[in-house]
């Protein structure tokens, strides 16, 4: 009878799993051709199924030559001096800001993805940008996601001596803490015993 419990829990959240970035595409897919349908019709009289996620797709790539483009860049910084001045917005876009980068054009708490130690013998995975903490070089911040919502987690200062660098990228991170465990990059292993 346990086998069978067992069987049907292990089941039931693979299935959970698998569905979930279905159910992700599909209502991003839903929401961009319903958001884009209409301005479309009334902007060329055409009324075809799926035409608002090709032109969601082909904006989003002119918007990608705009940033990457000089002119871009201007309009970015001119954008972002903007925005610091703004009273209501500045305190929430300074917050993102720090969250998505640091001084100087680095990649922020997501530029590394280590283990560190935990309670017992047991290791995390986390982020961190690998900057020590201002007046303590020995230490680091380290964002330990929760699993399976990584954007939920704890901060904790680790010490930079103890923190292993796994060598894969956030994407790959975000993927491990997504399934549960049900997918470890290769990397993990190796990198766990040098701790």
């Amino acid at each position: 009878m346990d086998w069978f419990k067992r069987h049907l829990r292990n089941t039931f959240l693979t299935g959970i799993f698998s569905a979930i970035p279905i159910v992700i595409t599909v209502v991003v897919i839903w929401y961009v051709e319903k958001l884009t349908r209409e301005p479309l019709k009334a902007l060329t009289g055409v009324d075809t199924p799926f035409l608002g996620i090709a032109a969601a797709i082909v904006l989003l790539y002119l918007l990608g030559l705009l940033v990457n483009s000089l002119v871009g860049r201007y309009l970015l910084r001119w954008l972002d001096a903007l925005l610091r001045r703004v009273p209501v917005l500045k305190d929430v876009y300074e917050a993102w800001r720090h969250i998505t980068l640091t001084p100087g054009g680095k990649e922020g708490i997501y530029a590394k993805v280590v283990l560190v130690p935990t309670e017992g013998d047991a290791l995390a995975m986390g982020f961190t940008s690998g900057e020590s903490v201002p007046g303590n070089p020995e230490l680091c911040c380290v964002f330990i996601p929760g699993t399976p919502n990584p954007t939920s987690g704890r901060l904790v200062f680790a010490p930079r001596a103890r923190c292993v660098e796994l060598g894969i990228s956030a994407e790959e991170a975000f993927k491990f803490a997504l399934s549960g465990g049900n997918y470890v990059p290769e990397p993990v292993g190796p990198r766990s015993l040098a701790r």
